[in-house]
């Protein structure tokens, strides 16, 4: 038996990590955008708010302003953690999805090369039990994996979902 099928699923596999780091990749860049478009928003609100606090004589004026400003800006960093939290569930989902179909095709080029591999050994026991426990094998782990991904989701998706309906203006 040649090791071609086993040269392709190496080279799928390269694939796949290629597309996990491009994803990660992509992600960080969103991130620190939004963290410096952030930061750049909070710092041009501040001088600001510092120029609006320097014109303003009246000292009761002046401690609403502050309440104001320090309201604005602890909505601006919700608003900004509630951004970070969706482009982080996007990126956790695309890696699920990618990590999924990578396992079943995975699986199922394992199982089709040691399938050819088991029909061409010349075994003196019938070959199919082995294979049988193989798939059941493979079939537990891609089923445990997929339970696994599905509650990382929920579990990233909750946070991101439960700060949308609390948002007030």
């Amino acid at each position: 038996m040649s090791n071609e099928p086993f040269a392709k699923m190496h080279s799928r596999n390269i694939d796949i990590v290629m597309k996990l780091t491009q994803v990660s990749l992509d992600n960080t860049k969103r991130l620190m955008a939004l963290q410096a478009e952030t930061a750049r928003n909070l710092f041009e609100d501040s001088v600001n708010n510092a120029r609006a606090l320097t014109e303003t004589k009246d000292p009761e004026a002046a401690l609403a302003l502050r309440a104001r400003f320090a309201q604005d800006a602890s909505q601006k960093m919700v608003d900004a953690m509630r951004r970070m939290t969706d482009l982080t569930t996007e990126a956790h989902t695309e890696f699920n999805s990618l990590l999924s179909q990578q396992m079943a095709d995975a699986s199922q080029e394992i199982t089709d090369a040691l399938k050819k591999m088991m029909a061409t050994s010349g075994l003196p026991f019938g070959s199919e039990d082995p294979f049988v426990a193989m798939q059941k094998a493979f079939s537990a782990a891609r089923d445990t994996f997929e339970q696994i991904s599905k509650v990382s989701t929920t579990a990233f998706a909750a946070p991101a979902a439960s700060g949308k309906g609390g948002k007030s203006k």
